[in-house]
Order: structure tokens, then C-alpha cells, then sequence
């Protein structure tokens, strides 16, 4: 039919979704206090970002950034270091900028957190007692004092687009709030270790890797159950589970 544009599914579970219409993404979510945080996040972040095209709530529409992503969780980047660099000079920014004025997630109680899910993902089976062990003792030292800055708070590979060498725009704001640095740049790294060099020379290497691998952990451990209930899967090839198992 002449005029309608195919819909695609881009990320749908029981909290919101995200739907592709040309060049328009739908964010579709219940809780307008969400909504209303991205749409202040993108406004105050001194980083590109996507284009509020019109809200009508539940409904937020934004326009697609050119370029494409830095790649895909279990899949090797096809982005040069270059581009790394310059997402890496991007996150740099953004960290350096006053946080957002409102709560961020605090530290306090993530050690429950963690004992808590460690203990689900033994007793239900889903991993192995000494790889669950091994990954929570490397995870604690993510549990330390950190100055907030202005955090992403959901920086996956999938976030960042580029066009050459050049960040051309970064997407879904929703968890952004004043938080650690480096579990920004753990969350895009997971999974792409090899590429920490590349981040690293645009934002700088004045970090505790020691942290950053704290953090890769600590997120797998954390997640994975939450990926399993909403039909995500943590043990496909470089996911997750992949991401637990490399620390043995």
C-alpha cells in the first residue's frame, strides 16, 4: 500500500517497547515519569542525540541518528578503533558535564543485590556454583565509594552510532542519571573486551580496569536473571553467561 511504512519490533517485554516506522522509532512505555526523564536526559547530555519528533502519552517519538552502531552484544565490532576513540571522547564528555539533577541508583543494599541473585542462578540450576563463586568474588570490587557523574546508566554497543570516525549520535536515555563512570564504560565493553584499548584512547586511561572487570561481572550477575523472565537469552554465544565463564 502506497504511503505505509513498514512497522519492525525493535525491543518489546512487559515494561516498554521500541518500534521502527521508517525512520521514526515509537517508545512505547506506561511510566510517563521514565518518559520524561530521557526526553530532560537528551535535552542536557552535551552529546549528540536523537531528534523528540512529538509525545502523546504512552508514546514517544523520536527520529533515527545516521550512522550505524558501534555493533552487537556476542558479535565482533566492525567499527574501526577510531571510532572507538571517538565514542570513547564522546562518553568523556558526557562524564565531564554536571550530572542530571535528580536520584541515581545508590550502591547502598547492591551487596543483598548480589548475594541475592548469585544465590538464585545456583539454586535454580541456571549456572554452576564455583563460576557464580568465582565472578562474585572478581564483582565486589565494583562496591565502592565513586564520585556521580552524568551516567548513561544503559551504554550497550547498540547505543552508540558512528558514521566514519565520528559519533553521530547516542540512544535511549532512560536509565540516565548521576552514577559510576566506569560502569559506562564496562556495559559498552561487555562482551567486547578487546575493544577497551580502543574506548580508552578517546576517553582516557586514567580508570581502574581493575573496576572495569569488577563491573563486567557484576552486570552479568546481575542481569541475567532479569534476561531470562522478559525473553532475552544470557547464554547465547558472547553474551553473559560467555562473559562469566571467560573470568574462570
Amino acid at each position: 500500500m502506497v504511503g505505509v511504512e513498514e512497522v519492525t519490533v525493535v525491543v518489546a517485554h512487559n515494561e516498554r517497547a521500541t518500534l521502527r516506522v521508517g525512520d521514526v522509532f515509537l517508545k512505547v512505555d506506561s511510566d510517563q515519569a521514565r518518559i520524561d526523564l530521557e526526553v530532560e536526559a537528551m535535552r542536557l547530555a552535551p552529546v549528540p542525540t536523537p531528534e523528540v519528533l512529538w509525545r502523546k502519552p504512552p508514546v514517544l517519538a523520536i527520529a533515527a541518528v545516521p550512522g550505524q552502531a558501534l555493533g552487537l552484544l556476542g558479535e565482533p565490532s566492525p567499527a574501526s578503533p577510531a571510532a572507538w576513540a571517538a565514542a570513547g571522547a564522546a562518553i568523556r564528555k558526557l562524564h565531564d558535564a554536571p550530572p542530571p539533577p535528580w536520584v541515581g541508583k545508590k550502591l547502598v543494599g547492591l551487596d543483598a543485590e548480589l548475594e541475592r541473585e548469585c544465590a538464585w542462578l545456583v539454586d535454580s540450576g541456571v549456572l554452576p556454583a564455583d563460576l557464580v563463586d568465582r565472578n562474585r568474588e572478581i564483582a565486589e570490587a565494583a562496591i565502592r565509594p565513586w564520585t556521580p557523574v552524568f551516567m548513561h546508566g544503559d551504554l550497550q554497543i547498540t547505543h552508540i552510532f558512528t558514521d566514519g570516525d565520528e559519533v553521530t549520535g547516542v540512544i535511549d536515555w532512560s536509565e540516565a542519571a548521576p552514577g559510576d563512570a566506569l560502569y559506562d564504560l564496562a556495559v559498552l565493553t561487555l562482551g567486547h573486551e578487546e575493544r577497551l584499548d580502543d574506548l580508552l584512547a578517546g576517553y582516557g586511561t586514567d580508570v581502574d580496569l581493575d573496576v572495569i572487570r569488577a563491573w563486567w561481572s557484576l552486570r552479568s550477575l546481575l542481569a541475567s536473571r532479569w534476561l531470562i523472565e522478559h525473553g532475552f537469552d544470557p547464554s547465547a554465544p558472547g553474551c553473559e553467561f560467555d562473559v562469566l565463564r571467560s573470568r574462570m
